[in-house]
């Protein structure tokens, strides 16, 4: 249930960004999407967030998609720009998205943990996007990015209710980095009082627990090879685990791309939008994994 949902005009910035990106009917529908800044509540903590409904309301409900940001702390929370170049564009493709702020940052309340109890947070969602009338509550969908992509994977681990999931520049293997990793450092800034750091590190490495993620989920890993936050062994490791655990699953490397993909924008978000279009509103079957063919 929203506590809040408050009406947010997409930025000229945005605006002016997507101008030059898409064509003038994919701007058209941009620009009509409807973006709203969100309020909930996860176990007692009121989490701030955002929403994006389509442009057209459709006489059958949408299909839908969370998406989990990156970064850390108020670096990485979203503002109407970033919240309009993510949510904003996959509402634009006729999607109902929506994402949490997480908690401790962006105006929610609670500590941030960095891979930790945010995941009820993310939980948290799904009820309200079945809650909503535009959303097809058999067609749901989940895409993170860097933090919020090992979040994804955590999130595949516990939950089977997504037709598909999208990875991007996803940390995998945090277990076997060394303490002056700077991936390591921020994982130990959050760490609960207490808490055993191989033991958080593990519990973060999708590579030590790839077989234990829901194989009815079939998940895309993009990662760009010039990754100097998250280097891409961290996808190479993780794809080799998911074929080892016969997970459906592709992995696409983008050459002279960074962190986020700059520089292939287009091509990358064409990728994505395939994955999302075809497994989670066509429902297409999930592909053949394991030796097959000639």
């Amino acid at each position: 249930m929203l506590l809040e949902q408050l009406s947010v005009e997409l930025p000229p910035a945005i605006r002016s960004l997507m101008r030059r990106r898409l064509s003038p009917s994919e701007y058209a529908n941009f620009c009509a999407v409807r973006l709203f800044s969100i309020a909930y509540l996860s176990q007692g903590l009121r989490i701030r967030g955002y929403l994006a409904l389509p442009p057209v309301e459709s006489p059958r409900p949408a299909p839908a998609l969370i998406f989990n940001r990156g970064g850390v702390g108020e670096r990485g929370a979203l503002t109407p720009y970033t919240a309009a170049a993510t949510i904003g564009l996959y509402a634009s493709w006729g999607y109902v998205a929506i994402a949490s702020q997480y908690r401790g940052a962006g105006g929610s309340e609670g500590r941030e943990e960095w891979g930790g109890a945010e995941l009820e947070d993310i939980l948290a969602l799904l009820p309200i996007l079945e809650s909503l009338p535009e959303v097809d509550p058999e067609r749901i969908g989940v895409i993170g990015g860097s933090r919020g992509g090992m979040l994804t994977l955590q999130l595949l681990r516990r939950c089977s209710r997504f037709r598909a999931a999208v990875v991007i520049g996803a940390p995998t293997m945090l277990h076997a980095l060394p303490p002056t990793d700077p991936l390591y450092r921020t994982l130990l800034r959050f760490l609960p009082e207490g808490s055993s750091p191989m033991h958080e590190a593990a519990e973060r490495s999708a590579v030590l627990w790839a077989h234990e993620l829901c194989k009815q989920t079939p998940l895309l890993v993009m990662h760009g090879t010039g990754d100097r936050r998250v280097p891409a062994e961290h996808a190479l490791y993780l794809g080799l685990a998911l074929q080892r655990a016969l997970h459906p699953y592709k992995l696409i490397l983008y050459d002279n791309a960074d962190h986020v993909l700059a520089g292939r924008w287009a091509e990358s978000t064409a990728d994505l939008r395939w994955w999302v279009d075809h497994y989670v509103r066509d429902r297409a079957p999930l592909p053949r994994v394991g030796p097959h063919g000639a």
